[in-house]
Parts: structure tokens; sequence; C-alpha cells
């Protein structure tokens, strides 16, 4: 027993004097361990930071009423370059809201501060206010990053979001990054867009934006050298955007996004595209990725991949429907043979709601398989032939691929 106490007590520690910890923490500035009687309110200001950092706002602002060092670092401007703006309401959506007092105090201490912001908004008239008004208040920041994110298609088409945008554009010198989508955008604003951040814009991404046309998007493409990712539907591209894009004066392109959307089934006209810009594009940035996302019927598909095209990733939306024939719904079969002939630079390819016999897939599989990297296609897309049915399919496909691959399946909860 007495060996046994002596034991015990030669491996106790004695608890450190302040000097010893004082003298820890200057070896170790960048960690800290809190011993016994150690005071959280005295943690060093940058593991403070660096906590707050991975809290949510709510509950960031709960930790900075836990003392005044702790409040101070809760307005520290670094926590305050990235935003984002939750107007969701609570009566049409279950998602959670930003407090209306919170952004009062948002834009009264941090205004300026902000770099990164987005505005999360539901169909509700009052979010795209509530955005409208925010952003109209913006004037002493410089956005680096703007996002427009909708959880459903929002009440943005009037004229004071435009205005209240505006004011943004012509305050906002450095803008690198805006994502827009269901907005009232027009030529004007881009104009001004252009006028403000033309050496800064890198990244511009918009999507159903009903009052930009063809000419509104070149302007954009005319002044703004440095843009490098470009998202947008197909309405405005057009064969002098291409060109535009490949000229001497502008960086290569590394992401062009397309949508195809159909708004209204057998009334939209599609328009063609010149082979000839196509490689433009493709002499000027031989490595951009090109990808194209189709929400359309199939009737509708008849002017796209007539000519070769260099599209690298090419998607069939969930919105993907099929035209009822007098034989019934008709496969996707030649409309994939088309693109296997066409599409030389393709390396991903996905289908979701469409329908596609197994042996047009396996041919398919068969013309372009070396090349792709991405294939994904939904188990029940597959109707099952005379050739190939649901089991064989697997080994064929995995076969012609040059690895294990299986069909997605929907979960079933």
């Amino acid at each position: 027993m007495k060996r046994g106490r002596a034991s015990l007590k030669s491996k106790c520690q004695p608890f450190p004097s302040p000097k010893e910890r004082a003298k820890r923490l200057k070896q170790a500035p960048y960690s800290f361990i809190p011993v016994r009687g150690e005071d959280w309110g005295n943690l060093p200001h940058h593991v403070v930071l660096e906590i707050f950092q991975h809290l949510s706002l709510v509950d960031r602002a709960r930790a900075s009423s836990v003392c005044r060092r702790w409040n101070d670092v809760f307005h520290t401007p670094d926590l305050w370059r990235r935003f984002e703006f939750e107007l969701n309401q609570p009566a049409t959506s279950y998602l959670r809201s930003t407090h209306p007092d919170l952004i009062q105090q948002i834009i009264k201490k941090h205004a300026q501060h902000l770099q990164y912001v987005s505005f999360k908004v539901d169909s509700c008239t009052e979010s795209a206010e509530a955005a409208c008004d925010i952003l109209s208040q913006l004037v002493n920041c410089t956005i680096k990053t703007l996002g427009l994110i909708s959880t459903a298609r929002p009440s943005f088409m009037d004229a004071h979001f435009v205005s209240a945008l505006t004011v943004v554009f012509v305050n906002s010198k450095s803008l690198s990054s805006i994502k827009i989508d269901d907005t009232p955008v027009d030529d004007p604003s881009l104009k001004v867009l252009v006028a403000n951040n033309s050496d800064t814009l890198k990244l511009l991404k918009m999507s159903s934006c009903p009052h930009v046309s063809p000419a509104g998007i070149l302007c954009v493409a005319d002044q703004c050298h440095g843009l490098r990712e470009l998202a947008l539907n197909y309405h405005l591209l057009s064969d002098e955007l291409l060109l535009a894009l490949s000229t001497e004066r502008h960086v290569n392109l590394e992401h062009l996004r397309i949508d195809v959307v159909s708004e209204n089934p057998s009334q939209t006209h599609f328009h063609t595209i010149k082979k000839s810009s196509w490689e433009a594009l493709v002499r000027h940035s031989p490595k951009v990725n090109i990808v194209m996302y189709f929400f359309l019927y199939e009737e509708e598909f008849e002017p796209f991949f007539c000519e070769e095209t260099p599209v690298t990733h090419l998607y069939f939306g969930r919105a993907v429907k099929l035209v009822v024939c007098a034989n019934g719904l008709e496969p996707l079969d030649k409309e994939l043979i088309r693109i296997a002939e066409r599409c030389k630079s393709l390396t991903a390819i996905g289908l979701g709601e469409c329908e596609v016999t197994c042996s047009g897939f396996v041919e398919f599989v068969k013309m372009c398989g070396g090349r792709l990297t991405q294939l994904s296609i939904m188990e029940e897309v597959l109707i099952p032939d005379s050739t190939y049915n649901m089991e064989q399919i697997h080994s064929e496909v995995s076969k012609h691929l040059g690895r294990i691959w299986f069909p997605d399946m929907m979960p079933t909860w």
C-alpha cells in the first residue's frame, strides 16, 4: 500500500504558477489549453475569432453576450466580410430567416466590411422587398461577390429591384463575382455594371433574366476582358458572343454553362450556333468546360448538335419530358447517337426524367465511353429490350467504360 501511494504521489503534477502558465502561452502562442481556474474570458483574441468563424450567426450572437471581450471579437471586421441574408417569410417558408433587428445592426455597424454577400429568398413579395431595401442601403461597402439565391421563383420583377441593384453596381468598384437568377436585370443595368466593374469582374451567372438581350450580354463580354466563368440561358448565346470571348484581349474562358430551357413547350424557337464560332472559342480557350443543361421537349431538340459541338458536360435535367406521339413515348436513342457523333469533347453526361432503350444506351457508350469520366443515368430511364435486360446492361456498359458502372437508383425514403 505504501508503495502504491508513493507511486501515485510521484505521478501527480503540481498546479502551475501564474509565471509558468505565462511561459507556456509564450512558447505556444497559437494554442490555448485552459487549466483549472482559468478564466474563459481571457482566451486569446485569435482563438475566440477562430471559434466564432465556425459558429452559426445565432450562436455567434449568443456567445457575444458572455463578456465584453467576446463582444469585441463579435464585431471584428473579418467576421463580417462574408454574410448571407436569409429573408424567408415564416408564413410561406419553413426555412429560417435572419432577424430584422440583426439586419439593421449589420447595416449600421458592418456595411463597410461586407465583401461577399448573398440573399436567400422565397417566393413571397415581402422577401423581395426586404432584399431591395437592404441593397439600397449598401452604399458604403466594397462588395466583391453578390449572389441571389431563391428557394422558389421570387417576386423580383419590379423596377425598384433594378434601381436597388444599380446602387450596388455603382458603389462597388471591385465586383468579381455575380450570381443573379429570376431578376428584372436589364441591358441598362448591365451597362452600369460594366462601367464600374469591368476590370474586376471574373464570374457572371445569370438565369431567367428575361429583360436581358443578347446585345446586353455581348456588352459584358466586350468590356470585361477578365471574365473567366459565364453562365446564361441559351437565348442569350450568339455567334457574336462566342467571338467576343475569343479575342486576344480576353483571358482564357474556363467555364461556360448554358441552360437550354423551354418556357412555352412547342412554341420556343431555338437558334443554331455556327461551327466556326465554337471553333474560335476552343482555339482561344482550349481547356474551357462547356456545360449544357437541357430542360425541353424531345421535338425541340432538333436544332442542337446538327454540327460538331465542343460541349464537355451534358445533362438532361429533372424537367426533361418526352412528347406523346401517335406511337406513344419515343426514347431519346437517336438524340444520344447524334450527341456521340457530334460532341467529340464530351466527358460527362447525365440523364434524368426521360427514356432510353438499353440497346440505344449501350450503343452510345460504345461510341464515346472511352472519354466519359462521368456517366449518370437513373435506373428508371432505361427500357429493357430484346437485346439487353437490366441485369445485362451493367456488365455491358462497364466493359465499354473500362470500369465498374451501375445505374443510379431513386432513394426509397
